[in-house]
């Protein structure tokens, strides 16, 4: 089965929107309550922040035969806004792959390094990838905290 890339377009969202929850809900339950990733889950509701993703960021899906499997976001071409795998995708390469096509535009728009607000699930994927954590960010999401880290390259 090949990967495959190409550039959203605002009729992606859905699919997008589904795969980001089913790895919310399916990979991050070690790491957060079920409280903490049905709110964060709830962000699909913000119809303007995914058309403005899709829009104003370079974003990147990757399918296997026209099935999404993951998609990421380079913001402002030095930001990873966006990084999931599809659940039943995990462990195959893909972020790895996703990550490189951001990497190849943040390059190519001459940022040679990159930054990201990351879960406690992504951050040894930063790790590898040769990010810092630079803080801890307490973020207030309807009443619920929701721990990530701001990391650097």
């Amino acid at each position: 089965m090949k990967l495959t890339f190409r550039k959203a377009i605002l009729d992606d969202i859905p699919k997008m929107q589904r795969l980001f929850v089913d790895t919310i809900q399916e990979r991050c339950k070690k790491d957060y309550s079920s409280q903490q990733i049905e709110v964060w889950a709830s962000s699909i509701k913000k119809k303007d922040r995914w058309e403005g993703l899709v829009r104003e960021q370079y974003v990147v899906l990757a399918e296997i035969e026209n099935k999404l499997v993951g998609f990421g976001s380079l913001e402002n071409g030095n930001y990873v806004d966006f990084m999931y795998v599809h659940k039943d995708h995990m462990r195959k390469g893909i972020a790895h792959q996703i990550f490189e096509e951001l990497t190849k535009e943040a390059q190519r728009l001459g940022n040679a390094k990159l930054a990201s607000d990351v879960s406690k699930t992504a951050r040894p994927f930063f790790e590898q990838k040769g990010f810092k954590v630079i803080h801890e960010n307490k973020n207030i999401i309807q009443g619920v905290e929701i721990i990530n880290y701001r990391m650097e390259q």
